[in-house]
């Protein structure tokens, strides 16, 4: 099921190895010419023709664009005393993780009387983006609406797909997680044509438009967003979901390959890949991955994912050569399995997320670790960071200078426009070097 690429006699370059690895991800830019008809209908007409394009592509039409707060008190009411804890549980912890990485202003002295300070603004109002197709994701909620709460959002609103088994309104699992958050604007609407409505809003159905983007989605979804970046910002274009596990002879063969396969079945695309130095521990995890995956709920699914060419294993000479291997996939997740985890661990500098040791698998910070699920894919981990509360903020400089001091640097800046032929930009301070 896991193929097999063999680096021990190799000595690859990094643009080798991104070429080598098991790599699938999604061609975003195929679907643009699909897509940009949809964005530009929504950004012209409106939420009507958003409900119009879900009821031809998704077979459903809810009655109203927002979801009436009756229906996602009932959602909220209706959850089971256990799924109710889980969800509590996991957000405190993501609240507690999220809450501490807000910055705190800082004030630089030049000289007397000549300071620069660095505060941070959050984004006014924010759109965030919650997929409900092949599963539902009311992780997901709690993974982009907190840190936009601990950022400072003045408001936001969950964009997410209506459901006809739930009477053409999102999941009430969903509608459970954004109430116990407090968000009470929720749109059912889902696909390209949500984030484009979240980009332009709609006068005539009070739908006001945000300033940024956030969320996983499907490659319409993504597309979408990169049509509309600019006009709002956005997170990054989400690909499908991957897993990458850097493990020695000595790891649990049968936590790996059941982590493995918890990536695997999100998506017939999604990548799941062993890299390591011991081809007996290999073969292990390989038996015990097709044993398992035939055996779990989204058999079919993980079959595709397991099966595909973004998916295998990777054979190194050594844990040098699995370092190496590591940062250049970049991956959304990283597992280390060895037997000095947390020393690999900081030798990484390339994955969306570290995931450190047996006792932490990626399905941990799926839910209620306190980090956040929402991660960079298709090697961006190498420049991309994954959702937190820094996505909401702006860093903003404030520049105070009194006469003196802006007196005492004025001959340098004099010096620099005249050299750059900008006689006006001298002359301005200038006018204040005379005052």
């Amino acid at each position: 099921m896991l193929h097999v690429t063999d680096l021990r006699d190799q000595t690859p370059t990094t643009s080798q190895l991104r070429r080598l690895m098991p790599r699938g991800g999604v061609d975003v830019a195929s679907v643009l010419p699909t897509v940009a008809p949809i964005v530009e209908a929504v950004r012209e007409e409106g939420a009507e023709r958003a409900l119009a394009y879900g009821e031809q592509f998704d077979h459903v039409r809810p009655t109203s664009v927002r979801v009436p707060a009756d229906v996602i008190d009932a959602a909220e009411a209706g959850l089971t005393p256990e799924l109710r804890a889980a969800l509590k549980e996991a957000i405190g912890r993501i609240r507690k993780v999220h809450a501490e990485q807000k910055p705190a202003a800082h004030t630089t002295t030049l000289a007397d009387g000549a300071t620069v300070t660095e505060t941070f603004l959050p984004v006014a109002r924010v759109g965030l983006y919650v997929p409900g197709g092949k599963a539902v994701y009311p992780s997901s909620v709690l993974m982009n609406v907190i840190p936009a709460q601990e950022a400072g959002a003045e408001s936001m609103v969950v964009c997410t797909p209506p459901q006809a088994d739930f009477g053409g309104w999102p999941h009430p699992t969903i509608l459970a997680a954004c109430k116990l958050l407090g968000v009470d604007e929720v749109w059912a609407v889902g696909g390209a044509q949500a984030v484009a409505l979240m980009a332009y809003g709609d006068d005539a159905y009070e739908l006001e438009p945000v300033d940024m983007i956030t969320g996983p989605g499907n490659i319409f979804v993504a597309a979408a967003k990169r049509l509309v970046n600019g006009v709002v910002g956005i997170d990054a274009e989400a690909g499908p979901s991957e897993i990458a596990v850097l493990a020695d002879a000595g790891a649990n063969s049968t936590y790996v390959a059941l982590d493995l396969i918890s990536q695997a079945e999100h998506d017939e695309n999604a990548a799941s890949v062993l890299i390591t130095d011991s081809e007996t521990f290999a073969q292990e995890v390989v038996d015990k991955v097709e044993r398992f995956s035939a055996q779990t709920l989204n058999a079919d699914r993980a079959a595709s994912a397991l099966g595909g060419k973004q998916s295998g294993v990777v054979l190194v000479r050594d844990m040098e050569q699995g370092i190496a291997v590591a940062n250049a996939y970049a991956a959304e997740h990283l597992e280390i399995h060895t037997a000095n985890a947390r020393e690999v661990a900081q030798r990484i500098t390339n994955a969306g997320a570290i995931f450190i040791g047996p006792y932490s698998p990626v399905p941990l910070g799926d839910y209620a670790a306190g980090s956040n699920h929402v991660l960079p894919t298709s090697g961006t981990a190498r420049f991309n960071a994954g959702l937190s509360t820094h996505t909401f903020l702006r860093p903003v400089n404030l520049i105070e200078y009194d006469k003196a001091a802006m007196q005492d640097i004025g001959h340098h800046i004099i010096a620099l426009a005249k050299d750059e032929q900008l006689p006006a930009h001298g002359e301005a301070i200038a006018a204040r070097m005379e005052d």
